[in-house]
Protein backbone atom coordinates (compact mmCIF):
# COMPACT_ATOMS: atom_id res chain seq x y z
CA UNK A 1 0.00 0.00 0.00
CA UNK A 2 1.39 3.37 -0.98
CA UNK A 3 1.37 6.35 1.69
CA UNK A 4 -0.27 9.61 0.27
CA UNK A 5 1.75 12.69 0.22
CA UNK A 6 -0.90 15.47 0.12
CA UNK A 7 0.22 18.92 -1.29
CA UNK A 8 -1.22 21.54 -1.80
CA UNK A 9 -2.88 22.78 -5.62
CA UNK A 10 -0.36 25.52 -5.88
CA UNK A 11 2.33 27.13 -8.04
CA UNK A 12 5.91 28.58 -8.48
CA UNK A 13 6.12 32.21 -9.37
CA UNK A 14 10.01 33.47 -9.69
CA UNK A 15 11.32 30.88 -6.88
CA UNK A 16 7.60 31.80 -5.08
CA UNK A 17 5.65 29.28 -4.03
CA UNK A 18 1.64 30.33 -5.14
CA UNK A 19 -0.72 28.06 -2.53
CA UNK A 20 -3.56 29.02 -4.97
CA UNK A 21 -5.98 26.28 -2.98
CA UNK A 22 -5.10 28.53 -0.13
CA UNK A 23 -6.20 31.81 -1.94
CA UNK A 24 -9.54 30.06 -2.75
CA UNK A 25 -10.51 28.91 0.22
CA UNK A 26 -9.44 32.72 1.84
CA UNK A 27 -11.96 34.10 -0.78
CA UNK A 28 -14.41 31.18 0.30
CA UNK A 29 -14.26 32.09 3.81
CA UNK A 30 -14.77 35.82 2.81
CA UNK A 31 -17.71 35.38 0.42
CA UNK A 32 -19.57 33.35 3.51
CA UNK A 33 -18.78 36.13 6.17
CA UNK A 34 -19.89 38.91 3.58
CA UNK A 35 -23.23 36.66 2.72
CA UNK A 36 -24.05 36.70 6.52
CA UNK A 37 -23.25 40.30 7.45
CA UNK A 38 -25.35 41.79 4.88
CA UNK A 39 -28.63 38.46 5.87
CA UNK A 40 -28.24 39.53 9.07
CA UNK A 41 -28.53 43.21 8.41
CA UNK A 42 -30.44 43.53 5.20
CA UNK A 43 -33.76 44.07 7.80
CA UNK A 44 -32.33 45.84 10.72
CA UNK A 45 -35.49 45.53 13.10
CA UNK A 46 -35.64 46.74 17.10
CA UNK A 47 -39.11 45.10 17.65
CA UNK A 48 -39.23 41.88 15.53
CA UNK A 49 -35.16 40.98 15.07
CA UNK A 50 -34.49 37.90 12.84
CA UNK A 51 -32.28 34.92 13.81
CA UNK A 52 -29.28 36.06 12.00
CA UNK A 53 -29.79 39.78 13.66
CA UNK A 54 -29.68 38.29 17.38
CA UNK A 55 -26.52 36.22 16.58
CA UNK A 56 -24.95 39.41 15.15
CA UNK A 57 -25.93 41.56 18.22
CA UNK A 58 -24.72 38.83 20.49
CA UNK A 59 -21.89 38.68 18.44
CA UNK A 60 -20.93 42.71 18.86
CA UNK A 61 -21.81 41.67 22.37
CA UNK A 62 -19.54 39.18 23.23
CA UNK A 63 -16.33 41.07 21.47
CA UNK A 64 -17.36 44.38 23.35
CA UNK A 65 -16.94 42.85 26.58
CA UNK A 66 -13.52 40.66 25.39
CA UNK A 67 -11.91 44.89 24.15
CA UNK A 68 -13.68 46.38 27.88
CA UNK A 69 -11.62 43.50 29.18
CA UNK A 70 -7.70 44.45 28.31
CA UNK A 71 -8.39 48.12 27.28
CA UNK A 72 -10.41 51.41 28.27
CA UNK A 73 -13.36 51.30 25.70
CA UNK A 74 -12.94 55.31 25.59
CA UNK A 75 -10.15 54.01 23.32
CA UNK A 76 -11.21 50.47 22.58
CA UNK A 77 -14.60 51.22 20.61
CA UNK A 78 -12.85 52.08 17.84
CA UNK A 79 -11.62 48.24 17.20
CA UNK A 80 -15.35 46.83 17.63
CA UNK A 81 -15.34 45.97 13.86
CA UNK A 82 -11.86 44.81 13.73
CA UNK A 83 -12.56 42.42 16.32
CA UNK A 84 -16.01 41.28 14.97
CA UNK A 85 -14.65 40.29 11.29
CA UNK A 86 -11.58 38.53 12.80
CA UNK A 87 -13.68 36.14 15.27
CA UNK A 88 -16.07 35.52 12.40
CA UNK A 89 -13.77 34.88 10.12
CA UNK A 90 -11.50 32.75 11.53
CA UNK A 91 -14.33 30.97 13.52
CA UNK A 92 -15.79 30.37 9.68
CA UNK A 93 -12.31 29.63 8.20
CA UNK A 94 -11.66 27.10 10.83
CA UNK A 95 -14.76 25.37 10.34
CA UNK A 96 -14.31 24.88 6.95
CA UNK A 97 -12.39 22.05 6.42
CA UNK A 98 -14.65 19.94 8.79
CA UNK A 99 -17.81 18.34 6.39
CA UNK A 100 -15.07 17.24 3.88
CA UNK A 101 -11.58 17.39 2.52
CA UNK A 102 -11.63 17.40 -1.04
CA UNK A 103 -7.78 15.65 -2.88
CA UNK A 104 -7.32 14.06 -6.11
CA UNK A 105 -4.33 11.88 -6.63
CA UNK A 106 -2.17 12.94 -9.29
CA UNK A 107 -0.60 10.41 -12.01
CA UNK A 108 1.08 12.26 -14.70
CA UNK A 109 2.48 16.15 -14.82
CA UNK A 110 0.13 18.98 -13.79
CA UNK A 111 0.50 22.54 -14.55
CA UNK A 112 -1.73 25.54 -14.48
CA UNK A 113 -1.65 28.33 -17.38
CA UNK A 114 1.81 27.22 -17.98
CA UNK A 115 3.32 26.71 -14.19
CA UNK A 116 4.41 23.58 -13.21
CA UNK A 117 2.17 22.00 -10.31
CA UNK A 118 3.28 18.69 -10.49
CA UNK A 119 6.39 17.68 -12.16
CA UNK A 120 7.22 14.42 -13.64
CA UNK A 121 10.18 14.34 -11.21
CA UNK A 122 8.42 14.71 -8.45
CA UNK A 123 6.30 11.74 -9.48
CA UNK A 124 9.11 9.75 -9.92
CA UNK A 125 10.50 10.82 -6.50
CA UNK A 126 7.44 10.21 -4.86
CA UNK A 127 7.40 6.58 -6.75
CA UNK A 128 10.49 5.35 -5.81
CA UNK A 129 9.70 6.00 -1.52
CA UNK A 130 6.40 4.06 -2.48
CA UNK A 131 4.09 7.29 -2.16
CA UNK A 132 1.69 8.80 -4.40
CA UNK A 133 1.03 12.09 -4.45
CA UNK A 134 -2.59 14.03 -4.02
CA UNK A 135 -3.07 17.69 -4.24
CA UNK A 136 -5.93 19.14 -1.90
CA UNK A 137 -8.52 21.51 -3.19
CA UNK A 138 -10.87 21.92 -0.40
CA UNK A 139 -9.33 22.77 3.66
CA UNK A 140 -9.42 25.04 6.49
CA UNK A 141 -7.59 28.02 5.03
CA UNK A 142 -6.56 28.35 9.14
CA UNK A 143 -4.78 24.94 8.17
CA UNK A 144 -1.93 26.55 6.20
CA UNK A 145 0.88 28.16 8.77
CA UNK A 146 1.32 31.32 5.46
CA UNK A 147 -2.79 32.12 6.18
CA UNK A 148 -2.05 32.18 10.43
CA UNK A 149 1.00 33.75 9.82
CA UNK A 150 -0.03 36.07 7.65
CA UNK A 151 -3.11 37.27 9.64
CA UNK A 152 -0.46 37.41 12.67
CA UNK A 153 1.50 39.41 10.87
CA UNK A 154 -1.42 41.70 9.83
CA UNK A 155 -2.21 42.28 13.53
CA UNK A 156 1.56 42.96 15.28
CA UNK A 157 2.07 45.30 12.18
CA UNK A 158 -1.27 47.50 12.81
CA UNK A 159 -0.41 46.93 16.99
CA UNK A 160 2.70 49.06 16.33
CA UNK A 161 1.88 51.47 13.72
CA UNK A 162 -1.27 52.04 16.36
CA UNK A 163 0.88 52.56 19.36
CA UNK A 164 3.54 54.84 16.77
CA UNK A 165 0.16 57.13 16.02
CA UNK A 166 -1.51 57.00 19.44
CA UNK A 167 1.18 56.55 22.28
CA UNK A 168 4.46 57.72 20.65
CA UNK A 169 6.69 58.52 23.39
CA UNK A 170 5.46 55.61 25.80
CA UNK A 171 5.63 53.15 23.07
CA UNK A 172 9.23 53.64 21.75
CA UNK A 173 10.11 53.78 25.82
CA UNK A 174 8.82 50.39 26.43
CA UNK A 175 11.61 48.91 24.26
CA UNK A 176 13.97 50.28 27.05
CA UNK A 177 12.70 49.31 30.02
CA UNK A 178 13.86 48.62 32.81
CA UNK A 179 16.91 49.60 31.42
CA UNK A 180 18.94 49.65 28.17
CA UNK A 181 20.45 46.47 28.72
CA UNK A 182 17.11 44.99 28.29
CA UNK A 183 16.29 46.35 24.48
CA UNK A 184 17.72 43.07 22.59
CA UNK A 185 15.15 40.86 25.10
CA UNK A 186 12.11 43.85 24.67
CA UNK A 187 12.61 43.09 20.51
CA UNK A 188 12.92 39.21 20.99
CA UNK A 189 9.52 39.66 22.71
CA UNK A 190 7.96 41.12 20.34
CA UNK A 191 8.83 38.34 17.27
CA UNK A 192 7.94 35.82 19.76
CA UNK A 193 4.27 37.40 19.52
CA UNK A 194 3.90 37.16 16.33
CA UNK A 195 5.41 33.31 16.19
CA UNK A 196 2.92 32.12 18.92
CA UNK A 197 -0.39 33.75 17.60
CA UNK A 198 0.50 32.51 14.03
CA UNK A 199 1.51 29.04 15.29
CA UNK A 200 -0.88 28.47 17.68
CA UNK A 201 -3.78 28.59 15.42
CA UNK A 202 -2.38 26.18 12.71
CA UNK A 203 -1.09 24.61 15.47
CA UNK A 204 -4.74 23.59 16.66
CA UNK A 205 -6.47 23.56 13.05
CA UNK A 206 -3.74 21.24 10.89
CA UNK A 207 -3.80 18.77 13.81
CA UNK A 208 -7.32 18.59 13.85
CA UNK A 209 -7.82 18.00 10.10
CA UNK A 210 -5.00 15.31 10.19
CA UNK A 211 -6.91 13.83 12.98
CA UNK A 212 -10.02 13.83 10.72
CA UNK A 213 -7.75 12.28 7.95
CA UNK A 214 -6.55 9.72 10.38
CA UNK A 215 -9.78 8.69 11.45
CA UNK A 216 -11.50 8.10 7.87
CA UNK A 217 -8.67 5.58 6.78
CA UNK A 218 -10.57 3.40 9.97
CA UNK A 219 -13.74 3.56 7.27
CA UNK A 220 -16.92 2.43 8.74
CA UNK A 221 -15.33 1.61 12.29
CA UNK A 222 -14.72 5.55 12.64
CA UNK A 223 -17.91 7.03 11.81
CA UNK A 224 -18.78 7.58 15.81
CA UNK A 225 -15.36 8.70 16.48
CA UNK A 226 -15.69 10.80 13.38
CA UNK A 227 -19.08 12.32 14.67
CA UNK A 228 -17.19 12.73 18.57
CA UNK A 229 -14.32 14.47 16.92
CA UNK A 230 -16.10 17.16 14.78
CA UNK A 231 -17.94 18.12 17.61
CA UNK A 232 -15.21 18.44 19.35
CA UNK A 233 -13.65 20.55 16.55
CA UNK A 234 -16.50 23.28 15.97
CA UNK A 235 -15.69 24.10 20.19
CA UNK A 236 -11.72 23.84 18.86
CA UNK A 237 -12.54 26.37 16.59
CA UNK A 238 -14.68 28.26 18.50
CA UNK A 239 -11.90 28.77 21.24
CA UNK A 240 -9.55 29.30 18.58
CA UNK A 241 -11.71 32.45 16.97
CA UNK A 242 -12.07 34.00 20.20
CA UNK A 243 -8.05 33.20 21.41
CA UNK A 244 -6.97 35.15 18.68
CA UNK A 245 -9.02 37.68 18.86
CA UNK A 246 -8.55 38.69 22.62
CA UNK A 247 -4.64 38.30 22.04
CA UNK A 248 -4.99 40.70 19.18
CA UNK A 249 -6.92 42.96 21.77
CA UNK A 250 -4.34 42.56 24.22
CA UNK A 251 -1.57 43.38 22.07
CA UNK A 252 -3.16 46.47 20.47
CA UNK A 253 -3.81 47.89 24.62
CA UNK A 254 0.02 47.04 25.04
CA UNK A 255 0.78 49.36 22.59
CA UNK A 256 -1.60 52.65 22.64
CA UNK A 257 -1.51 52.51 26.46
CA UNK A 258 0.90 52.73 29.41
CA UNK A 259 0.65 52.23 32.95
CA UNK A 260 0.25 55.57 34.35
CA UNK A 261 -2.67 56.80 32.92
Amino acid sequence: MKIAMHESFGIDVAGLRIDLAALWMITVSMIIVLALALAATRRLSVENPGKLQNLLEWVAEFVHKLIGSTMDMNKGKRFLALGMTLIIFIFVSNMLGLPFYVTAEVKEPVSFFGYPVVTQEALEKAHEAHKHIELSFWKSPTADVSVTMGLALTVIVLAHALGLRYNTRHYLRHYFEPNLLFFPLNVVKELSKLLTLGLRLFGNIYAGEVLIAVILMAGVAGIVPLIIWQGFSIFVGAIQAFVFTMLTMVYISQCIEHHHE
